[in-house]
């Protein structure tokens, strides 16, 4: 078994999952990658170098999270650190922010496309979790740190003067609404057991889930995330933040 701690990212091979898995092993974390390509999870590992293990891991496909879960297991024993990173806000491509919103409307939006964000965005995670959790419950400081979006934030959205009120919508706003929902149920659930849980709104990044329409770098986006992940046994569990430590409402 390692001594040093054992992490798992969740779309882990480009963007702020990479990134994060990079500072974690930078840290002398042991992360395992999870990608959905295994090719592609093997390419980023071997950019970060040594400590990152690519992991071949659909959170949309039972199958591939049981073995995600079983090679954590017989590779470490454990798992510290589940950060539930993977997340699309779209099956379309090729289409900017603004025209997915203007086919996101509540009144006219494919089932289809909810059903299949949500599978990612909602329902993988919690897979994940529900396979990893015995491995966490191995571990003596273990930690569980979900990405979300402010924009699932309905205390935020609800809010008539706030500015960007009219992007929310029932494909990716609401999947984070649901993601945070679940999350305080995980909460609920392990806050009388050692196992931490932590909600984080990482910034507006400059990645391929918002079409590269973002304004920050994704080094700069992904700084709670990181600083989450970061915090040691003494650091707080059910938290819902942006950075650095600011608390977003539900």
């Amino acid at each position: 078994m390692p001594t040093n701690r054992v992490a798992l990212i969740t779309g882990a091979n480009q963007g702020m999952g990479r990134h994060v898995a990079g500072e974690l092993v930078s840290d002398g974390v042991a992360v395992f990658l999870g990608s959905r390509d295994l090719a592609r999870g093997e390419a980023a590992a071997a950019e970060i170098g040594d400590g990152a293990t690519a992991l071949q891991l659909d959170v949309t496909d039972a199958r591939s999270v049981t073995a995600a879960a079983e090679r954590i297991e017989a590779e470490a024993g454990r798992l510290d650190l589940l950060v539930n990173n993977a997340a699309i806000s779209s099956t379309r491509t090729g289409l900017t922010m603004a025209q997915l919103r203007a086919t996101a409307r509540p009144s006219t939006v494919s089932l289809d496309e909810v059903r299949a964000v949500w599978e990612v965005n909602v329902f993988g995670p919690l897979a994940v979790f529900q396979a990893v959790l015995p491995l966490l419950r191995a571990s003596s400081d273990a930690r569980v740190v979900n990405v979300t979006s402010a924009m699932g934030s309905l205390t935020t959205m609800g809010d008539p003067a706030f500015a960007f009120r009219r992007a929310f919508e029932p494909v990716y706003s609401a999947s984070k609404t649901a993601l945070n929902a679940v999350t305080l149920a995980m909460m609920v659930e392990l806050e009388e057991t050692g196992i931490k849980v932590n909600l984080v709104s990482p910034g507006f990044a400059n990645t391929a889930l918002v079409e590269f329409e973002g304004t920050e770098t994704v080094g700069d986006a992904s700084r709670e995330v990181v600083r989450v992940a970061r915090l040691g046994p003494d650091g707080p569990s059910g938290t819902f933040t942006s950075w650095e430590g600011v608390d977003i409402p539900w």
